[in-house]
C-alpha cells in the first residue's frame, strides 16, 4: 500500500529522508496526492533561504553548488538541493553529473539532493518546483539551492522562484549584448565568473560591470564574484554576497514583495494550466468533430465554432 500523504508529511516535518524523497515524488506526479500533500505542508512554509544557480552548460555550476552547500554546512545549515533538467532525465546533465559531483555529500544527513527533470507531468517543472521547494523547507532545510542547467526561459522561470539567483558565467561567455537577450540582466542578483584562473576571466568582469551600468535597479547592483570552484577560491566571497542579498532584502519588505510577486506568478501558472486542461477537454468527442465539420462547410465560421465550444 502507498502511504498517505498525511503520514509523509508527518514524517518529513520530522526528519525522515525517505519521506521527504517520497513527497517530491508525489510533487513531481502532480494530481490530488500532490495537492493533498501541498494542503498539509503550506502552513509549515516559510522559512528556509532558496537560491537559484542558472548559466551555460559547463560553466561549472554543479562544481559550485557542491562547494556552496560544503560552506552552509560549515555554518550548521541544513541543506536541500534540487539539480534541475528541463529536458530530459537520461540527458546526463544535471540528473547524472550532479549526483557524482556532489558524492561528498551523499552521507551527510543535513544534505538532501534530488534530481529533477520534466517527465511530462502536468504543469511541468515551472508548477512542480516550487512545491518541491516547499517540501524541503517543511523538513527543516534552513537553505536550499535550485541549480538548472542552462539559460533558457525555463531556467529563467525557475530561477525568479529563489530568493536569490546567482548567474555563474565563464571567461569567453559571450558579449553583453547576449546576455541581456538571455535575461539575465532581469535575474541575477549575484554575478559569478567562475573559472577565473584561465585567461579572459578580466575581460568578462569588465563587459558584466559594463552591462550593469545599464540597471534601472539603483537599490542593490549585483556584485561580481571571481571564483574558481576546483579549488575552492572565491567561494567564501560569494557566500558572504547571497547573504548581503539576503540582508538587502530584509529591509523595507523587499523580502516580503519579491515573495507576493513569486505567488501571482505561481497562481497564473496554476490556473493557466487547468484552463488549459478544460480547454484540451472541450475539444474533443462528437460535438467538436460536428464544429469542425461544419466549419469545412463554411456553415459556421471558427469563431462562431469556438463561441460554440466555450459556451
Amino acid at each position: 500500500m502507498r502511504p498517505e500523504p498525511s503520514d509523509l508529511v508527518v514524517r518529513a516535518r520530522a526528519g525522515d529522508r525517505v519521506a521527504v524523497a517520497k513527497l517530491l515524488s508525489i510533487v513531481e506526479a502532480g494530481g490530488e496526492r500532490a495537492r493533498e500533500a501541498m494542503a498539509l505542508l503550506h502552513p509549515h512554509t516559510g522559512r528556509a533561504w532558496s537560491v537559484g544557480v542558472t548559466g551555460a552548460p559547463g560553466a561549472g555550476k554543479s562544481t559550485l553548488t557542491d562547494k556552496l552547500v560544503a560552506r552552509a554546512r560549515v555554518d550548521g545549515l541544513l541543506v536541500g538541493v534540487l539539480a534541475v533538467d528541463p529536458s530530459s532525465p537520461f540527458s546526463g546533465g544535471a540528473i547524472l553529473g550532479d549526483r557524482v559531483r556532489m558524492q561528498d555529500h551523499s552521507t551527510d544527513p543535513g544534505v538532501f539532493i534530488r534530481s529533477m527533470a520534466s517527465r511530462g507531468h502536468l504543469g511541468g517543472l515551472a508548477l512542480s518546483t516550487p512545491q518541491a521547494l516547499r517540501v524541503l523547507d517543511a523538513s527543516g532545510k534552513a537553505c536550499i539551492v535550485v541549480e538548472t542547467v542552462g539559460v533558457g526561459q525555463v531556467e529563467i522561470d525557475i530561477a525568479r522562484q529563489a530568493d536569490t539567483t546567482v548567474v555563474v558565467v565563464t571567461p569567453g561567455w559571450g558579449d553583453a549584448v547576449q546576455a541581456a537577450k538571455a535575461g539575465l540582466l532581469e535575474i541575477a542578483d549575484v554575478f559569478v565568473v567562475n573559472k577565473a584562473d584561465r585567461p579572459g576571466a578580466a575581460e568578462a568582469v569588465s563587459d558584466l560591470a559594463g552591462m550593469l551600468e545599464l540597471s534601472r535597479d539603483v537599490a542593490w547592483r549585483p556584485p561580481i564574484v571571481r571564483t574558481v570552484a576546483t579549488t575552492g577560491e572565491g567561494v567564501d566571497e560569494l557566500w558572504d554576497a547571497i547573504a548581503a542579498h539576503r540582508a538587502h532584502l530584509a529591509t523595507d519588505g523587499r523580502l516580503e514583495a519579491r515573495r507576493v510577486e513569486r505567488v501571482r506568478e505561481e497562481l497564473r501558472t496554476i490556473v493557466t494550466e487547468r484552463l488549459r486542461a478544460r480547454a484540451s477537454a472541450l475539444c474533443e468527442g462528437e460535438a467538436f468533430d460536428d464544429l469542425v465539420e461544419a466549419v469545412v462547410r463554411r456553415a459556421r465560421d471558427p469563431y462562431d465554432a469556438a463561441d460554440a465550444i466555450l459556451g
